[in-house]
């Protein structure tokens, strides 16, 4: 199983950075996976389009520097986890 190398803290919809609201992307050569404990988040990938509601059982896939921002819905708890590879889900 593919472990991150680095993980943000837990945040909730008061915590969230406003960079992570906005537009923004991985690296180049680094995979990301956002995972919520709690509520519920709208994931939105900008290229290619789509969006996602993401739960504690429906992780989110964000590949390198594929643009994407979250938006809350309601109380939520959520982080995101990086790799250098795709991760396992």
């Amino acid at each position: 199983m593919t472990e991150p190398y680095r993980s943000t803290a837990v945040f909730d919809e008061t915590t969230l950075p406003a960079a992570l609201r906005a537009e923004h992307s991985t690296k180049a050569g680094v995979w990301g996976m956002v995972r919520v404990l709690e509520g519920r988040l709208k994931l939105t990938w900008l290229d290619p389009e789509g969006e996602a509601i993401l739960t504690p059982d429906t992780p989110g896939l964000l590949h390198p520097q594929q643009p994407h921002f979250v938006t809350p819905l309601g109380p939520v708890k959520m982080r995101v986890e990086f790799y250098t590879g795709p991760p396992d889900g």
